[in-house]
This record gives C-alpha cells, structure tokens and sequence, in this order.
C-alpha cells in the first residue's frame, strides 16, 4: 500500500468535507491537477511551497485507490510526482492530521512518514 500526500490549509479542507469532495489549492486549478507528494518528496515540497505556514494538514491517501486518475509526472528536479486529475472525495482519504511548524519553524511530520 503506496501513501501520498497532500498539503492543505485547514479551511480547504473543512471547505472539501463540507462539499464532499476537493477540488484543489489555487496552484492546482492554475496548473490543472492536483499537486501530491510521495513520501520521500513531502518534506521538501512543505518547506518549498508552504514554508513558514501554520494551520495546515497532511492528507494520507492509498495511490491505488485513485486509479487511472492519478499520473506519475516529471517535475522538480527530473522527479516522478503524482499529479491527480480529477476531484478527490474526502472519503477516499486514509487519514488528515496536523502538520505544525515546530520551534525551528520547520513542519513536523509524523515519524513514520
């Protein structure tokens, strides 16, 4: 069971469970997918594009659950991404939990990500 990740604001995601469904970030509507991260990449993607930001979360989905909807894409630094084109159902997610900034300012994930 391969996890991916997405970082989101707690008010996107309220925002998602109260429509049932979400429909991504602002950077997601511009690029016309939405931005997730395997494990190995999470952490670098907090600290580039959500540095220094608090009251976020981390969303755990099951890749295979997304289907042919999820597409393993070139991206930052030559790297594979998974990029997901469609909405996703909060009630596909496996798990959201907070991802706070801890006293160096960096995000603190969970240690067995």
């Amino acid at each position: 069971m391969a996890i991916i990740y997405k970082i989101v604001t707690r008010s996107q995601w309220a925002e998602a469970e109260k429509k049932g469904r979400f429909d991504g970030a602002p950077v997601d509507h511009a690029d016309g997918f939405i931005h997730l991260s395997a494990a190995d990449q999470v952490r670098e993607t907090a600290a580039k594009h959500f540095g220094g930001m608090s009251d976020l979360l981390l969303v755990g989905l099951e890749a295979d659950k997304l289907g042919g909807a999820l597409k393993w894409e070139v991206s930052r630094g030559g790297a594979l991404f998974p990029h997901l084109y469609s909405t996703l159902d909060p009630a596909m997610v496996e798990w959201v939990m907070d991802l706070p900034l801890g006293p160096d300012g960096k995000h603190v994930f969970p240690e067995e990500l």
